[in-house]
């Protein structure tokens, strides 16, 4: 078996990118939320490989506006426990060091600020925060 190693750039993107989004389309709770309104996983994939890339290595090329595309969806803060506990539990089963710690702080600082932008919404449904 193959040492682990710290994620170094787009290859090990693709890799926990991959591996992370198939343990969510089998999941029991954020599963079917997203399966519902994803019928394509290519494009999502593609879009949150340059998304990794651009927040982990500044790389260009990520367009779109996250919490827009998530603030529709029925989540509340188990599903953000859940996506954070399959977030980490990828990147540990896949990598060690200083920029996978970093990944998994980053995934669990926007999980808490769309949350709390998530619950600032509730009650006014027609309230737009982008």
């Amino acid at each position: 078996m193959k040492a682990k190693q710290d994620i170094n750039g787009l290859d090990e993107i693709i890799l926990f990118v991959n591996t992370f989004y198939k343990e969510v389309q089998r999941d029991e709770l954020i599963g079917p939320i997203l399966n519902r309104v994803i019928k394509d996983w290519e494009p999502h994939l593609q879009k949150m490989y340059a998304f990794w890339n651009a927040v982990l290595f500044g790389v260009p090329g990520f367009t779109g506006n996250p919490f827009a595309r998530h603030a529709p969806l029925p989540i509340k803060s188990e599903h953000f426990e859940r996506w954070i506990f399959l977030f980490y539990g990828t990147i540990d089963a896949l990598f060690v060091g200083e920029m996978a710690d970093s990944t998994k702080k980053r995934a669990e600082t926007m999980a808490i600020m769309f949350l709390s932008k998530l619950d600032a919404m509730r009650g006014e449904p027609g309230k737009v925060i982008v």
